[in-house]
């Protein structure tokens, strides 16, 4: 193993290109993640998740690039990857005559976990993934949700540091996707690096501490939910109320001649006050207001919003690849 490249990085891409004839799938896709992230992959659909986690996966080659994960590179060491990956896809088949139970040995087998241990491992497993009530359901029986939590019971037998799950959300219930994300942060919690795909900015933002957006095969942003926000708004927005409507005018005003205001609208019964471009501490204005006599009702960020975000990252996509 390459110490260097383990230390510095669990998933490491480079350049990471994929062509079909002279469409690319991707192109130049560069990641870097550490153990324990939870790294949410958002994009249209066909935007090219599907294609960079198989890469990563070592189920489909690159055009060019490289990809290594915990130090080993998806062309020199496939078969030391694929021990340390868990690919989960969007949708798998189960088999119609096993239990629930049965199937996870059937890949414990596969995963060449020792025969002995088999049965405690698949049962660590569901009670991680919270469906031990139905080990001897049959797999063909079980809700899509519970079809999921089977699937990451899975590609959890062999222990593995990297989870590779493409679209794990994906036609579930409110419930279940709520139980899935809480699935999620305690696996991150366990420190697996994690790769979760979506479609969907919202339902990755409150659980991941890293997200990139890819379009059309093109990562145009990797970073973190504040430098996205930032990327997206760079001027902090506050929402202010005065207490006396009548003041509203006078208020208006001074706002307009504060030192950290850029811009005022008046958006009743508050005011939509921008701030100067840098400005990212806002007590003062505050207390300047109260101390000019202007007690306030409402003083708040204005929040984004983040499907908002999404859709101005990824304005015109539409091609499926």
């Amino acid at each position: 193993m390459n110490v260097f490249w383990y230390w510095l990085a669990v998933i490491k891409t480079t350049n990471l290109t994929k062509k079909y004839g002279d469409m690319f799938a991707i192109k130049g896709i560069n990641l870097e993640l550490e153990e324990g992230d939870l790294f949410g992959f958002i994009g249209p659909n066909g935007a090219g998740k599907t294609t960079t986690m198989r890469i990563i996966a070592t189920l489909l080659s690159p055009t060019y690039g490289e990809a290594y994960v915990c130090g080993h590179s998806i062309y020199s060491d496939p078969k030391e990857i694929r021990r340390l990956v868990g690919y989960m896809p969007d949708f798998f088949g189960v088999y119609d005559d096993m239990t629930v139970v049965e199937y996870l040995e059937f890949f414990a087998a596969a995963y060449r976990i020792p025969a002995t241990k088999r049965r405690a491992r698949c049962d660590e497993m569901l009670d991680i993934v919270d469906l031990d009530f139905k080990r001897d359901a049959y797999a063909n029986t079980l809700s899509r949700g519970q079809t999921q939590r089977l699937g990451l019971a899975r590609v959890l037998l062999h222990d593995p540091q990297v989870l590779l799950l493409d679209e794990p959300l994906s036609g579930l219930d409110p419930r279940a996707r709520i139980e899935m994300r809480n699935l999620l942060r305690k696996l991150g919690q366990m420190g697996k690096t994690i790769i979760v795909s979506s479609h969907i900015l919202p339902e990755l933002a409150d659980i991941c501490n890293k997200v990139g957006i890819i379009n059309r095969g093109e990562l145009g942003f990797n970073g973190s939910i504040a430098d996205l926000i930032k990327s997206v708004r760079p001027h902090t927005i506050l929402e202010i109320e005065i207490d006396d409507p009548a003041q509203q005018e006078a208020a208006r005003e001074y706002l307009a001649q504060h030192s950290l205001v850029s811009e005022v609208k008046t958006n009743r019964p508050w005011f939509e006050v921008t701030l100067k471009e840098g400005v990212a501490q806002y007590g003062t204005l505050a207390s300047d207001l109260v101390h000019a006599g202007y007690p306030l009702r409402r003083f708040v960020e204005k929040e984004t919003n983040l499907e908002s975000a999404f859709m101005a990252l990824t304005k015109g996509s539409g091609a499926k690849i």
